[in-house]
């Protein structure tokens, strides 16, 4: 098969085309012929060489990749019946890339109950837009463990994490305060955000205008930490989304890195994240689309600023 992968770090230029040995579905996995590939920002640091260490004694290409659509073509021995998978079956799946295995790849093993049928009337590319950055925000608020009324603070909150952060915890009766572009305020109002402060370097004051005693969380989808850590209240709580972010603050503010991966068979979660894109309450938003030869491309666009959705890349 072919993917798309990498055999040294640097910028889009290093990704080019692959090949690589058919997998085969272990027990317990089916095999996702796939059709695209959302690009997120965990693909770029795999490209930059963020995993580094972790990938150091594994031989090039290294392949990323996490969120993907496709068709099922394999089932393999001892897949849960209850998942309701069948060859054939359209579906979405959240891939945890390491090595050369990764979801831009024509082909993809993964657990079964990682795998959930394709949201009713989405294409392939809108399918491959959410799921690892939904994912990723449940876990957030999961983590918070928030009550109705809480205060939850969302810097970055027009991003894929930031915006579905916004809409679950709105759904759940938290107050969502967003940091974000003035252009960014419509549609954030629109997906559930209660207040909204311009992003900035005064972002933190001006949430304490509004918030005199200061919020009680955030999800820090924009990697402020210490410069957000003003806006939160005495004994507050920080969500890191990027590992090295989640020393402790002052005010005894507590900080802490949660990690998607560790979702990544929760079939109950993903599946429930499906029936909310299909509810209408999760927004797909692709902004572009782009043949998987052309990668690098693709990753230049994603590397545009102020980008409102995801880059994609159809198999």
């Amino acid at each position: 098969m072919y993917a798309i992968g990498l055999d040294h770090y640097g910028g889009p230029e290093v990704l080019h085309e692959v090949e690589l040995p058919n997998p085969e579905p272990e027990a317990g996995e089916v095999r996702v012929k796939v059709r695209a590939a959302g690009i997120n920002p965990v693909d770029v640091m795999v490209r930059e060489g963020a995993f580094a260490a972790v990938f150091d004694e594994l031989d090039p290409p290294y392949v990323p990749g996490m969120d993907i659509a496709g068709t099922i073509d394999r089932i393999g021995d001892n897949v849960d019946n209850d998942f309701g998978l069948e060859e054939g079956q359209a579906v979405v799946g959240v891939v945890d890339n390491h090595g050369s295995y990764g979801g831009y790849s024509e082909y993809v093993c993964l657990p079964a109950a990682s795998v959930i049928p394709k949201p009713n009337e989405s294409s392939f590319p809108e399918a491959a837009s959410f799921l690892m950055n939904a994912l990723t925000a449940r876990n957030a608020l999961d983590a918070l463990d928030l009550g109705e009324d809480s205060t939850l603070l969302i810097p970055g909150a027009a991003g894929a994490v930031g915006t579905f952060a916004t809409a679950l915890a709105n759904d759940e009766g938290v107050e969502v305060v967003a940091i974000a572009r003035p252009d960014d305020e419509t549609f954030l109002r629109s997906v559930g955000t209660s207040a909204f402060i311009p992003r900035g370097d005064d972002a933190a004051q001006r949430v304490r205008e509004k918030f005199p005693d200061g919020v009680d969380t955030v999800v820090d989808a924009a990697g402020l930490h210490e410069k957000i850590a003003p806006a939160v209240r005495d004994d507050g709580m920080l969500i890191a989304l990027r590992h090295g972010l989640e020393t402790d603050l002052e005010r005894g503010i507590h900080a802490e890195f949660v990690n998607v991966r560790e979702r990544k068979t929760d079939h109950k979660a993903i599946a429930r994240l499906a029936k909310q894109v299909e509810d209408g309450l999760l927004p797909l938003r692709v902004v572009d689309v782009f043949p998987a030869a052309e990668a690098t491309k693709a990753h230049e666009r994603f590397a545009e600023d102020g980008l409102r959705g995801r880059v994609i890349l159809e198999f």
